[in-house]
This record gives C-alpha cells, sequence and structure tokens, in this order.
C-alpha cells in the first residue's frame, strides 16, 4: 500500500468495512462516514444529514491528504458520483488511491448487518447495494487507481498489508 495515499473501501453495508478498517489501519487514518454522522447527529444511521456528514467526511480527508497523511475512506463508495470528488482531491494533492472493493456474499452482509448492536441497515438497502457494487466493479478499473484489489469471504482474513512510504509530494502553486 503507498503511504501516504487515498484508500477507497468499496462494499455494500456489512460487507465487513469498517472491521477490516479497524484490524488494518490506524483508528486515526479511517474516516467513516458513520462516523461523521455520528459526530453531527449522535446516530450513525441518520440519513437525513448524509450531505452534512459526507461534507465532513470531505474536509478531514482533505486535511489529512494536504498533512501528507494516509487517509482510508469507510464508506459504501458504491456510486462514481460519490468516488469521483474523493479522486480529484486525491489528484489535487498527487497521492496515488487504491480501491479495496468487498465481494461479500448477499448473505454474509444480511447475516452481519443483524448481528451489529450500534446500528440496522434494512435488507432492501442491502439488496441495492449489492447490485450497485456489480455497477462499481465493471467501471473501477478505468477510474484511475494505483491498485485494485478485491476481497471476498475467503480471502479478507488472509490480507497482510505492507506499506510502501512515499516522499511527500511537492505542491505547486
Amino acid at each position: 500500500m503507498p503511504d501516504p495515499s487515498l484508500i477507497l473501501l468499496i462494499g455494500p453495508s456489512g460487507a465487513g468495512k469498517s472491521t477490516f478498517a479497524a484490524r488494518h489501519f490506524l483508528p486515526t487514518e479511517v474516516v467513516s462516514s458513520d462516523r461523521c454522522r455520528a459526530m453531527i447527529a449522535d446516530d450513525e444511521s441518520d440519513q437525513t444529514i448524509n450531505h452534512a456528514a459526507f461534507a465532513l467526511l470531505h474536509q478531514i480527508a482533505r486535511a489529512r491528504l494536504s498533512a501528507g497523511k494516509l487517509a482510508v475512506i469507510d464508506a459504501t463508495n458504491l456510486q462514481f458520483r460519490a468516488r469521483r470528488p474523493l479522486l480529484r482531491m486525491a489528484r489535487q494533492y498527487r497521492m496515488p488511491v487504491v480501491a479495496i472493493a468487498f465481494k461479500t456474499a448477499i448473505n454474509t452482509c444480511l447475516a452481519q448487518n443483524r448481528a451489529r448492536r450500534d446500528r440496522f441497515v434494512t435488507e432492501d438497502v442491502i439488496e441495492k447495494h449489492a447490485r450497485e457494487l456489480s455497477d462499481a466493479l465493471s467501471r473501477i478499473e478505468q477510474e484511475g487507481y494505483a491498485r485494485v484489489y478485491l476481497l471476498d469471504e475467503t480471502t479478507v482474513d488472509d490480507v497482510v498489508i505492507e506499506r510502501m512510504r512515499r516522499q511527500r509530494p511537492t505542491l505547486k502553486s
């Protein structure tokens, strides 16, 4: 993994993105849409404040990239319109972008979602996310990522992340 870089976790709710992020990255490196919702509304599930939550997520990511720090975006990132501003941001700071896509079976997503204590996503939303993942995977190779990794239930626990330290890019005015 290039460090620093922008890492996008991509996958349906319940796919294991947050668990993966907590296992492989420092808490300060992970910028979570759920946590941003909680910081604003005291509720990770409050979809009514998504605009403000994602504005905060982008602000934190921008600040980390500006400081030459790794930023891991823990959100579904299933739609190109969600990924595009993050890709632009990384280009602005001359940071590579890595996509880690979670191709988790829908039954696993549903089971993991039911087991959550802190928040619950409805089954119809998770089914929609699974369809959106297929669309995302069909175009992700064309979006300009430095690397794309595809994980499923059989590979996710075997991942070992090796960081390749990069010189901080110099920005020209």
